[in-house]
């Protein structure tokens, strides 16, 4: 992700050669003085930017896991390190002084408009704090005027009120800036009776709107969108009852369609749905938590088995923890760099540049959407009529394509402008885009029956020894099918999220007859797949 903002960047400076700023030194000056005297304005040329900054956040429900409510300790944390990050002063001041954002009426490029209100309020007031500054100066200092007590009492009540209205907005700048939002939400859950206090949901969820609030004012002024990223991990060594309000807590924050705010759930299914479906509170909400994931997760990313390569690289950290086997690490690095001097020498074939790779990938991705959104092509009739679900496949086909490019590592792969010509076979050497996105349909619509055969293909290997290519996936499937009916009874909920079977017969046996070689090739870049199903 940090690499992607970089190079959004380097593109965004080419469109647009106003470069981002920061809240920090100079910049808070320019930020507070925005913050108090201009508002903020959307443009067609904000709405244009692509360049971004992540705020990363990361969440271990386990260090929370003993408090009453652990979804108190993720807002909290998200509450706390926007705060630090950004810094106290600047969001102080705008709970204060703040507003959010408005969409400029028209084409208008004026980013920031001028608060007349505030300007005159504060003119007056600074007026009314003079005039009464003097009358009271000539009241105690004018010799013959002195003995007015009238004057004196008249300027003392102009001074008090315009300078008391002045005293508040700073004392209320210094309350926020001591009592964190973190504070007031831990003021609110320590209360025996918060959650029978009337709104206190509300005040909870008004915490976080000013949060949100505060990130689209600082996108205005940094040039440059900004998401948080909440990294969540730890949360099925939670009990159930916590581990469901978490996940409440995070439809919570994400009801708002423009909440700046992307969650990466780092969970293990097998043990997440059981305490979805164990819980008091998520009755009829998840009696199938299977299906409370697929309506919570919009890019499901199941990881494949550990390959040889990651073993390797684990192998390695493990090593590294050893100072004995230190020279090995060394040794390596040496015979590396000898590698790719001679390498050089021999004219072996460099690693294509982020760029070609990035190029020929989008290349792929636009090509297997043109197939989606082919009305003749046979793929667009099993598209689901679920959004999510077409959200997750619409998130998920440029993951998969890009995995397949990786992995293919094929020199010299063509260059192909157009509609690209049928192969024999879906996998010719090289991932065929309109193939790979009925791949992700194929897991979406169908991923028990998808993991069956998949688990009996595998069965079939190990057994015999020998793999055989030309295989259909489903004649695997048909060969199991009198098992898998014989377990449908505790297969019922894994089984009710899978689409017509009818369907699923049509799709494997005569539109996309997927092979074992295909299947093998495919199903290690399978990330939409849920491998606790197996």
């Amino acid at each position: 992700m940090k690499d992607e903002t970089s190079h959004r960047q380097e593109a965004e400076l080419q469109r647009d050669p106003l470069p981002p700023r920061t809240p920090q030194g100079w910049g808070l000056l320019q930020a507070l003085w925005l913050l108090a005297f201009y508002e903020p304005v959307v443009t067609e040329n904000h709405l244009r930017r692509k360049n971004m900054e992540f705020v990363f956040i990361r969440f271990s429900a386990w260090e929370y896991a003993g408090c009453d409510k652990l979804w108190a300790g993720l807002v909290t944390t998200l509450c706390d390190k926007i705060r630090h990050h950004f810094g106290p002063l600047l969001l102080s001041v705008f709970h204060v002084m703040g507003t959010r954002p408005r969409f400029a009426s028209g084409f208008s490029q004026r980013e920031w408009i001028l608060k007349k209100g505030t300007c005159l309020k504060l003119g007056g007031l600074l007026l009314l704090l003079g005039a009464g500054l003097a009358i009271l100066l000539v009241a105690l200092l004018v010799p013959g005027i002195k003995d007015h007590h009238a004057l004196k009492v008249v300027g003392s009540a102009i001074t008090s009120l315009s300078g008391s209205s002045l005293v508040l907005g700073a004392f209320s700048v210094l309350k926020n800036l001591l009592v964190s939002e973190k504070k007031k939400i831990e003021r609110l859950t320590d209360s025996e009776k918060f959650a029978t206090q009337l709104g206190f949901m509300s005040k909870i969820r008004g915490e976080v709107e000013v949060l949100v609030d505060f990130l689209a004012f600082l996108e205005i002024f940094e040039r440059r969108r900004l998401r948080v990223v909440l990294e969540i991990t730890s949360l099925d060594v939670c009990y159930p009852e916590k581990v469901a309000g978490v996940l409440n807590a995070m439809n919570t924050l994400l009801s708002d369609s423009n909440a700046p705010f992307i969650f990466i759930l780092a969970v293990d299914p097998s043990v997440i749905v059981p305490c979805l479906e164990q819980t008091g509170c998520m009755k009829g909400l998840a009696d199938n938590g299977y299906l409370y994931l697929n309506r919570t997760v919009t890019l499901p990313f199941s990881i494949p088995e550990m390959g040889s390569r990651s073993r390797l690289s684990f192998l390695e950290a493990a090593i590294r923890t050893r100072e004995d086997l230190m020279y090995r690490i060394i040794a390596g690095n040496v015979e590396r760099r000898l590698r790719k001097c001679q390498g050089g020498k021999t004219g072996i074939p460099s690693v294509p540049s982020w760029k070609e790779a990035d190029s020929q990938a989008v290349r792929w991705i636009h090509e297997a959407f043109r197939c989606l959104h082919d009305g003749e092509d046979v793929l667009c009739r099993y598209l689901p009529t679920d959004g999510v679900h077409v959200r997750r496949i619409v998130n998920t086909i440029p993951i998969t394509l890009r995995l397949l490019l990786h992995r293919s590592a094929i020199p010299g792969i063509p260059d192909i402008p157009g509609r690209i010509p049928e192969y024999p076979g879906i996998f010719p050497g090289f991932p065929d885009p309109r193939a790979a996105a009925a791949w992700v349909v194929l897991a979406d619509r169908w991923p028990c029956r998808l993991s069956w055969a998949l688990e009996c293909l595998e069965d079939s290997w190990r057994n015999s020894g020998n793999f055989e290519d030309s295989k259909s996936l489903w004649s695997v499937f048909q060969e199991n099918l009198g098992e898998l009916s014989a377990l449908r009874q505790p297969l019922q909920n894994v089984l009710s999220l899978d689409g017509d079977p009818e369907l699923f017969r049509r799709f494997l046996a005569s539109d996309f007859p997927f092979s074992a070689r295909d299947c093998r090739e495919l199903s290690g870049v399978t990330v939409n797949l849920d491998h606790s199903i197996r």
